[in-house]
């Protein structure tokens, strides 16, 4: 993608050109964001796939492996796609993978606030269409648009706390994360890197997401371990050493406990499943 920034309609004509196209899980040097206004969105992301009904959101981090299906649902079918580089928004990009860690898609309700979420789209669309598009009147719109998804998304999760200093620690703690996950630092690195305790970024980690730190670093690195193992030919020692695992033996458990396959399994898996 060379443009900075595009807004599309996807609608029953486009899915059946999809269709009709190989559609392999791939990735993409920009940013997504599927606003699902009608239809169904059958979603491989994150190494599972789900079918989600609209209205529903998706956003799809650049780098991460996915293949989408939309569907027409109850003969219809209307999708925004809006694709953009990363540094056309660089303020909300930087924080965009805490707030899409591990779930990139979820249904909304209907009703006033999605409306209003469609409005935007229209908004944009309008406005690249103009001879001249006014970029800054996109950047606003578009940062507007996921600062509506992102207040709506938590009153969706009753169990997310409210505390806006642990929100920001959290998110702190998974930009940390992305800097150094391929490094063999545990719980008490990162917790010195936010000047915390252990404990305390435990219990803040499991109130979030439900999940120890431990386990956030390990799906970072399973993740990212997937992804290599079906982009490139590296071994999987190579692999384990490059994630911080010292120890193929100990790679290959880790990874097999927490994706129930070896990663040579997974690997010739996703040939099959790719091919």
């Amino acid at each position: 993608m060379d443009l900075l920034f595009d807004i599309q309609k996807f609608n029953e004509a486009d899915a059946e050109r999809v269709a009709a196209t190989p559609n392999d899980p791939h990735v993409h040097d920009f940013e997504e964001l599927m606003v699902g206004i009608n239809g169904e969105l059958d979603h491989f992301i994150d190494f599972k796939s789900s079918v989600f009904n609209a209205p529903f959101i998706s956003f799809i981090t650049k780098g991460k492996i996915h293949r989408a299906k939309p569907t027409v649902k109850d003969g219809k079918l209307n999708i925004w796609l809006i694709r953009f580089k990363s540094e056309f928004i660089p303020e909300t990009t930087f924080q965009l993978y805490s707030y899409y860690h591990d779930y990139a898609t979820f249904e909304l309700p209907s009703g006033t606030c999605f409306d209003r979420m469609d409005q935007l789209c229209g908004m944009m669309y309008d406005e690249i269409a103009q001879p001249t598009p006014d970029y800054p009147v996109i950047r606003h719109l578009l940062g507007a648009l996921f600062t509506m998804i992102e207040s709506h998304r938590k009153k969706l999760e009753p169990q997310q706390i409210s505390q806006k200093s642990q929100n920001i620690t959290f998110k702190t703690f998974l930009l940390i994360l992305e800097e150094n996950f391929h490094m063999p630092g545990g719980v008490d690195f990162y917790a010195d890197k936010l000047f915390m305790s252990s404990r305390n970024l435990n219990l803040i980690c499991q109130n979030i997401m439900q999940q120890s730190v431990s386990e956030i670093i390990e799906t970072r690195k399973l993740i990212e371990a997937k992804n290599l193992l079906i982009s490139t030919d590296k071994t999987v020692s190579e692999i384990g050493y490059e994630l911080g695992y010292n120890e193929k033996a100990y790679f290959t458990t880790v990874f097999k406990r927490r994706s129930g396959q070896t990663p040579t399994e997974f690997r010739e898996e996703m040939k099959g499943f790719i091919s």
